[in-house]
Protein backbone atom coordinates (compact mmCIF):
# COMPACT_ATOMS: atom_id res chain seq x y z
CA UNK A 1 0.00 0.00 0.00
CA UNK A 2 2.66 2.43 0.69
CA UNK A 3 4.61 1.50 -2.26
CA UNK A 4 1.34 2.12 -4.72
CA UNK A 5 0.93 5.34 -2.42
CA UNK A 6 4.39 7.05 -3.39
CA UNK A 7 3.83 5.48 -7.10
CA UNK A 8 0.66 7.59 -7.01
CA UNK A 9 2.54 10.42 -5.13
CA UNK A 10 5.52 10.47 -7.38
CA UNK A 11 2.93 10.40 -10.79
CA UNK A 12 0.80 13.65 -9.18
CA UNK A 13 4.36 15.23 -8.72
CA UNK A 14 5.49 14.71 -12.24
CA UNK A 15 2.15 15.45 -13.83
CA UNK A 16 2.09 18.57 -11.99
CA UNK A 17 5.55 19.73 -12.66
CA UNK A 18 4.95 19.28 -16.34
CA UNK A 19 1.93 21.02 -16.87
CA UNK A 20 3.59 23.51 -14.41
CA UNK A 21 6.49 23.40 -17.40
CA UNK A 22 4.22 23.56 -20.52
CA UNK A 23 2.47 26.06 -19.17
CA UNK A 24 5.45 28.32 -18.79
CA UNK A 25 6.92 27.61 -22.06
CA UNK A 26 3.45 28.22 -23.24
CA UNK A 27 3.26 32.18 -21.81
CA UNK A 28 7.31 32.89 -22.53
CA UNK A 29 6.45 31.73 -26.11
CA UNK A 30 3.60 34.41 -26.16
CA UNK A 31 5.39 37.00 -24.57
CA UNK A 32 8.70 36.24 -26.75
CA UNK A 33 6.67 36.00 -29.96
CA UNK A 34 5.85 39.01 -30.42
CA UNK A 35 9.33 40.45 -29.82
CA UNK A 36 10.64 38.09 -32.10
CA UNK A 37 8.62 39.35 -34.87
CA UNK A 38 9.39 42.70 -34.07
CA UNK A 39 13.06 41.74 -35.27
CA UNK A 40 11.73 39.64 -38.19
CA UNK A 41 9.54 42.68 -39.69
CA UNK A 42 12.36 45.23 -39.49
CA UNK A 43 14.66 43.29 -41.85
CA UNK A 44 11.77 44.01 -44.38
CA UNK A 45 11.02 46.41 -46.68
CA UNK A 46 7.77 48.25 -47.26
CA UNK A 47 6.32 46.54 -49.61
CA UNK A 48 7.62 43.22 -48.17
CA UNK A 49 5.65 44.06 -45.35
CA UNK A 50 2.61 45.16 -47.73
CA UNK A 51 2.74 41.51 -49.16
CA UNK A 52 1.95 39.63 -45.96
CA UNK A 53 3.07 37.33 -42.51
CA UNK A 54 6.19 35.58 -42.45
CA UNK A 55 8.60 34.06 -40.06
CA UNK A 56 11.83 34.32 -41.91
CA UNK A 57 13.94 37.39 -41.55
CA UNK A 58 14.72 39.30 -44.95
CA UNK A 59 18.01 41.43 -45.97
CA UNK A 60 16.88 45.05 -45.34
CA UNK A 61 17.95 45.31 -42.16
CA UNK A 62 20.71 48.09 -42.56
CA UNK A 63 18.91 50.15 -44.97
CA UNK A 64 16.13 50.29 -42.92
CA UNK A 65 18.43 51.61 -39.88
CA UNK A 66 19.86 53.97 -42.24
CA UNK A 67 16.47 55.07 -43.54
CA UNK A 68 15.17 55.36 -39.73
CA UNK A 69 18.80 57.17 -38.18
CA UNK A 70 18.66 59.42 -41.37
CA UNK A 71 15.14 60.56 -41.56
CA UNK A 72 15.08 64.31 -42.29
CA UNK A 73 11.72 64.61 -40.51
CA UNK A 74 12.87 62.96 -37.29
CA UNK A 75 15.78 63.39 -35.09
CA UNK A 76 16.60 59.87 -33.78
CA UNK A 77 19.25 59.67 -32.07
CA UNK A 78 18.30 63.38 -29.91
CA UNK A 79 14.97 61.83 -29.69
CA UNK A 80 16.66 59.09 -27.58
CA UNK A 81 19.04 60.89 -25.50
CA UNK A 82 16.03 63.19 -24.45
CA UNK A 83 14.22 60.40 -23.18
CA UNK A 84 17.19 58.52 -21.85
CA UNK A 85 17.84 61.89 -20.14
CA UNK A 86 14.65 62.39 -18.76
CA UNK A 87 13.96 58.63 -18.23
CA UNK A 88 17.27 58.34 -15.89
CA UNK A 89 16.81 61.47 -13.93
CA UNK A 90 13.31 60.39 -13.04
CA UNK A 91 14.04 56.91 -11.93
CA UNK A 92 16.63 57.94 -10.07
CA UNK A 93 14.81 60.94 -8.12
CA UNK A 94 11.54 58.43 -7.97
CA UNK A 95 13.29 56.19 -6.13
CA UNK A 96 15.17 58.03 -4.00
CA UNK A 97 12.76 59.93 -2.17
CA UNK A 98 10.37 57.14 -1.88
CA UNK A 99 12.27 55.27 -0.10
CA UNK A 100 13.37 58.24 2.07
CA UNK A 101 9.89 59.32 2.49
CA UNK A 102 8.50 55.22 3.60
CA UNK A 103 12.49 55.63 5.91
CA UNK A 104 10.83 58.47 7.61
CA UNK A 105 7.33 56.76 7.92
CA UNK A 106 8.62 53.75 9.03
CA UNK A 107 11.13 54.68 11.66
CA UNK A 108 9.97 57.87 13.10
CA UNK A 109 6.80 57.67 15.40
CA UNK A 110 5.42 61.25 14.94
CA UNK A 111 1.12 62.14 15.66
CA UNK A 112 0.34 62.03 11.88
CA UNK A 113 2.16 59.34 11.13
CA UNK A 114 -0.66 56.85 10.21
CA UNK A 115 -2.37 59.85 8.55
CA UNK A 116 0.33 60.71 6.38
CA UNK A 117 0.57 57.31 5.34
CA UNK A 118 -3.10 57.10 4.41
CA UNK A 119 -3.00 60.37 2.46
CA UNK A 120 -0.49 58.63 0.17
CA UNK A 121 -1.93 55.72 -0.34
CA UNK A 122 -5.38 57.54 -1.52
CA UNK A 123 -3.51 59.67 -3.53
CA UNK A 124 -2.35 56.36 -5.24
CA UNK A 125 -5.80 56.11 -5.95
CA UNK A 126 -6.38 59.26 -7.85
CA UNK A 127 -5.64 58.78 -12.08
CA UNK A 128 -2.79 60.76 -13.52
CA UNK A 129 -5.54 61.93 -15.82
CA UNK A 130 -7.56 63.69 -13.32
CA UNK A 131 -4.90 66.02 -12.17
CA UNK A 132 -3.27 66.63 -16.32
CA UNK A 133 -5.54 69.55 -17.19
CA UNK A 134 -4.67 71.59 -14.27
CA UNK A 135 -1.16 70.18 -14.00
CA UNK A 136 -0.90 71.75 -18.25
CA UNK A 137 -2.66 74.99 -17.37
CA UNK A 138 0.09 75.50 -14.52
CA UNK A 139 3.16 74.58 -16.39
CA UNK A 140 1.79 77.15 -19.24
CA UNK A 141 1.20 79.91 -16.54
CA UNK A 142 4.86 79.74 -15.60
CA UNK A 143 6.40 79.32 -18.99
CA UNK A 144 7.74 75.74 -18.52
CA UNK A 145 6.54 74.44 -22.04
CA UNK A 146 9.43 73.09 -23.85
CA UNK A 147 11.26 72.22 -20.53
CA UNK A 148 12.20 68.93 -19.13
CA UNK A 149 11.61 69.99 -15.49
CA UNK A 150 7.46 69.01 -15.67
CA UNK A 151 8.83 65.67 -16.99
CA UNK A 152 10.93 64.85 -14.28
CA UNK A 153 9.86 67.12 -11.02
CA UNK A 154 6.78 65.26 -10.54
CA UNK A 155 8.44 62.11 -10.40
CA UNK A 156 9.22 62.93 -6.89
CA UNK A 157 6.10 62.35 -5.44
CA UNK A 158 5.62 58.56 -6.46
CA UNK A 159 2.92 56.88 -3.81
CA UNK A 160 3.00 53.40 -5.31
CA UNK A 161 7.14 53.55 -5.60
CA UNK A 162 6.19 54.77 -1.46
CA UNK A 163 4.45 52.03 -0.94
CA UNK A 164 6.52 49.20 -2.03
CA UNK A 165 9.50 50.80 -0.27
CA UNK A 166 7.63 50.69 2.71
CA UNK A 167 6.25 47.39 2.72
CA UNK A 168 10.12 46.29 1.77
CA UNK A 169 11.68 48.19 4.76
CA UNK A 170 8.78 46.32 7.25
CA UNK A 171 10.41 43.16 6.10
CA UNK A 172 14.38 43.78 5.88
CA UNK A 173 14.96 47.15 8.23
CA UNK A 174 15.25 46.32 12.18
CA UNK A 175 14.51 48.94 14.45
CA UNK A 176 18.18 47.93 16.12
CA UNK A 177 20.33 49.02 13.40
CA UNK A 178 18.95 52.67 13.18
CA UNK A 179 19.14 53.21 16.95
CA UNK A 180 22.44 51.48 16.83
CA UNK A 181 23.51 53.97 14.45
CA UNK A 182 21.83 57.15 16.30
CA UNK A 183 23.99 55.83 19.40
CA UNK A 184 27.58 55.56 17.16
CA UNK A 185 26.62 59.65 16.38
CA UNK A 186 25.67 58.83 13.10
CA UNK A 187 23.01 61.70 11.16
CA UNK A 188 19.89 60.73 9.98
CA UNK A 189 20.73 61.61 6.18
CA UNK A 190 24.19 59.84 7.06
CA UNK A 191 22.34 56.82 8.55
CA UNK A 192 19.98 56.73 5.71
CA UNK A 193 22.81 57.11 2.74
CA UNK A 194 24.98 54.70 4.36
CA UNK A 195 23.27 52.05 5.82
CA UNK A 196 19.70 51.65 4.81
CA UNK A 197 19.97 52.57 1.42
CA UNK A 198 22.44 49.38 0.72
CA UNK A 199 19.87 47.17 2.41
CA UNK A 200 17.57 48.13 -0.02
CA UNK A 201 19.22 47.58 -3.21
CA UNK A 202 17.16 44.76 -4.58
CA UNK A 203 14.21 46.94 -3.75
CA UNK A 204 15.60 49.96 -5.85
CA UNK A 205 16.84 48.15 -8.96
CA UNK A 206 13.27 46.82 -9.24
CA UNK A 207 11.43 49.96 -8.91
CA UNK A 208 14.46 51.57 -11.08
CA UNK A 209 13.26 49.25 -14.07
CA UNK A 210 9.86 50.34 -13.49
CA UNK A 211 10.16 54.05 -13.08
CA UNK A 212 12.52 53.92 -16.05
CA UNK A 213 10.36 52.16 -18.58
CA UNK A 214 7.13 53.99 -17.52
CA UNK A 215 8.78 57.44 -18.19
CA UNK A 216 10.40 56.14 -21.34
CA UNK A 217 7.21 55.61 -22.91
CA UNK A 218 5.36 58.08 -21.51
CA UNK A 219 3.52 60.13 -24.27
CA UNK A 220 0.37 61.94 -23.05
CA UNK A 221 2.40 64.69 -20.99
CA UNK A 222 5.22 65.13 -22.87
CA UNK A 223 2.74 65.54 -26.17
CA UNK A 224 1.18 68.09 -24.67
CA UNK A 225 4.24 70.19 -23.35
CA UNK A 226 7.37 69.63 -26.08
CA UNK A 227 6.31 70.99 -29.32
CA UNK A 228 10.10 72.16 -30.38
CA UNK A 229 11.37 68.98 -32.91
CA UNK A 230 15.15 69.21 -30.75
CA UNK A 231 13.42 68.30 -27.43
CA UNK A 232 10.84 65.39 -28.47
CA UNK A 233 11.04 61.93 -26.84
CA UNK A 234 10.96 58.89 -28.47
CA UNK A 235 7.03 58.20 -28.05
CA UNK A 236 6.30 61.08 -29.70
CA UNK A 237 8.69 60.79 -32.66
CA UNK A 238 6.88 57.21 -33.03
CA UNK A 239 3.90 59.08 -33.43
CA UNK A 240 5.03 61.65 -35.46
CA UNK A 241 6.40 58.75 -37.64
CA UNK A 242 3.45 56.23 -37.78
CA UNK A 243 1.40 59.65 -39.16
CA UNK A 244 3.34 60.86 -41.99
CA UNK A 245 1.96 61.25 -45.32
CA UNK A 246 1.18 57.62 -47.04
CA UNK A 247 3.39 58.20 -50.23
CA UNK A 248 6.08 58.65 -47.78
CA UNK A 249 5.04 55.92 -45.53
CA UNK A 250 7.64 52.93 -45.03
CA UNK A 251 6.87 50.43 -42.56
CA UNK A 252 10.04 49.00 -41.96
CA UNK A 253 11.46 52.39 -41.17
CA UNK A 254 8.99 52.54 -38.33
CA UNK A 255 9.52 48.82 -37.03
CA UNK A 256 13.41 49.50 -37.21
CA UNK A 257 12.37 52.72 -34.90
CA UNK A 258 10.70 50.39 -32.41
CA UNK A 259 13.46 48.06 -32.29
CA UNK A 260 15.71 51.09 -31.39
CA UNK A 261 13.36 52.30 -28.78
CA UNK A 262 13.13 49.00 -27.01
CA UNK A 263 16.81 48.59 -26.66
CA UNK A 264 17.71 50.97 -23.86
CA UNK A 265 15.22 49.88 -21.96
CA UNK A 266 16.29 45.86 -22.55
CA UNK A 267 20.20 47.02 -21.46
CA UNK A 268 18.51 48.97 -18.25
CA UNK A 269 16.28 46.06 -17.47
CA UNK A 270 19.97 43.88 -17.72
CA UNK A 271 22.08 46.05 -15.40
CA UNK A 272 19.34 46.39 -13.39
CA UNK A 273 18.32 42.17 -13.05
CA UNK A 274 22.15 41.59 -12.17
CA UNK A 275 22.32 44.06 -9.22
CA UNK A 276 18.89 42.60 -7.83
CA UNK A 277 20.60 38.90 -7.90
CA UNK A 278 23.69 40.46 -6.39
CA UNK A 279 21.77 42.13 -3.65
CA UNK A 280 19.21 39.07 -2.92
CA UNK A 281 22.35 36.56 -2.74
CA UNK A 282 24.20 39.13 -0.67
CA UNK A 283 21.29 39.39 1.76
CA UNK A 284 21.30 35.88 2.17
CA UNK A 285 24.66 34.93 2.95
CA UNK A 286 24.68 37.91 5.63
CA UNK A 287 21.56 36.10 7.06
Amino acid sequence: MKNRENTKGRVTLIISRTLAYAFLIIISFMCLFSFYMLIINATRSNAQLQAGFTLLPKDNFFKNLRNAWTDSSINIPRGMLNSFFIAICSAVLTTYFSALTAYGIHVYRFRLRRFAFYFIMAVMMIPPQVSAVGFIQIMYKLNLTNNYLPLILPSIAAPVVFFYMKQYLESVLPMDIVEAARVDGSSEFATFNKIVLPIMKPAIAVQMIFSFVSSWNNYFIPALLLDKAEMKTVPIMIAQLRSADYSKFDMGKVYMFILLAILPVLIVYIILSKAIIRGVTAGSVKG
